[in-house]
């Protein structure tokens, strides 16, 4: 496995996790480290892997600046956070101005984008935001792979707006975004990852990501269990998976898995008796839907229809304190190191990697 250049540049909440792991109980001891804050949940995609595509799970709306900025200014040293959730960010027009509201308070900052949308205008605003990490989620080396995943025919769009994008880094001598391009794992396309990985250091991206599928068991566009990688040793997956490493250690490309974690690791379930127990995610960060609903983590959208089973507060009712010790986050963190998960949370580990 490559070392991800992130362990070396970013804040990272795990290192908080040995002491957590000691601590962990219904109350959270200590405050988050990470914010998930769903700047829209608007897209221009429809994909085939993501549930906004099959059901309304909100009405369409940008986060206000007002609900923005009461969230952020709760936890004002907070290290990282994250501008995504299940809508595209770059359709809002006020997120470079939340960048840089974020990094004039000293949080390392992060979004995933489809890429269709980055524009020189837009990537520029980028760069002056002051933004860290920029994720492309393509999710195929090839573009009739990309209209099955993703639903529509931009493939070579994107390819070449991140193309330029890096070109306009080059121009300025700027680093900053660093730029990954993201794909999530499946057996319509797991035999592009050499190919993915070629692509990346063609149009000059060092870090490449595999991402688990998650998806609902009785299935949903791609998002079904025939469609996901289950393991990553000795069968067809597994090798090519080696092969993508191989391959990228040869091109000098990062190739990592999400969650840090080697990419033939995410593929294998756990072997706990209750994998869901070992998740930090509800005493290490929050997430805030576009319209302040806190949900667990950026999974459980994925993980089961509708968001009443897990909806732990409501950011424009409550204080972020009150809802991140309030009655619903504790049962919620009881339930979690049980032997009856919420239901959320009850195949993590399993059908999709913690």
């Amino acid at each position: 496995m490559s070392v991800s250049l992130r362990e070396a540049t970013q804040p990272d909440p795990r290192r908080y996790f040995d002491h957590i792991a000691a601590e962990r109980g219904p109350v959270a001891e200590l405050e988050p480290v990470c914010l998930y804050l769903e700047t829209t949940n608007r897209c221009n995609l429809l994909c085939t892997t993501c549930p906004r595509t099959f059901e309304a799970l909100e009405p369409p709306a940008d986060m206000g600046w007002e609900l923005f900025t009461s969230i952020v200014d709760q936890f004002p040293r907070i290290a990282r956070v994250v501008l995504h959730g299940v809508g595209e960010p770059m359709m809002v027009p006020a997120l470079p101005r939340m960048i840089r509201y974020l990094k004039d308070r000293g949080s390392y900052v992060l979004f995933n984008t489809n890429g269709t949308l980055l524009t020189r205008r837009k990537g520029k605003e980028l760069i002056d935001s002051g933004l860290d990490e920029l994720r492309v989620s393509i999710d195929a080396a090839e573009p009739e792979a990309f209209k099955q995943v993703r639903g529509r025919d931009m493939f070579a769009r994107i390819v070449r707006n991140v193309r330029a994008f890096r070109g306009m880094q080059r121009e300025l001598a700027v680093e900053r975004p660093r730029v990954s391009l993201w794909l999530t794992g499946l057996q319509e396309t797991v035999a592009q990852l050499g190919d993915f990985v070629r692509l990346a250091h063609e149009i000059d991206v060092a870090e490449v990501y595999l991402q688990r599928l998650v998806y609902f068991p009785e299935g949903q566009g791609l998002a079904r269990p025939q469609s996901a990688l289950f393991a990553g040793g000795e069968d067809e997956e597994g090798r090519l998976v080696r092969e993508a490493e191989a391959l990228a250690r040869s091109l000098g490309v990062s190739f990592n898995a999400s969650g840090a974690t080697d990419p033939a690791a995410s593929l294998t379930p756990q072997d706990e008796a209750q994998p869901w127990s070992l998740c930090r995610r509800p005493w290490t960060l929050m997430y805030f839907t576009a319209h302040g609903r806190a949900i667990p983590c950026c999974i459980a959208p994925f993980s089961m229809r509708g968001y009443d089973s897990f909806t732990l507060g409501d950011a424009t009712q409550q204080s972020l304190r009150e809802i991140w010790n309030g009655p619903r986050y504790q049962a919620f963190r009881s339930a979690l190191l049980s032997d009856k998960p919420p239901p959320a949370c009850a195949s993590c580990g399993l059908r999709w990697s913690l």
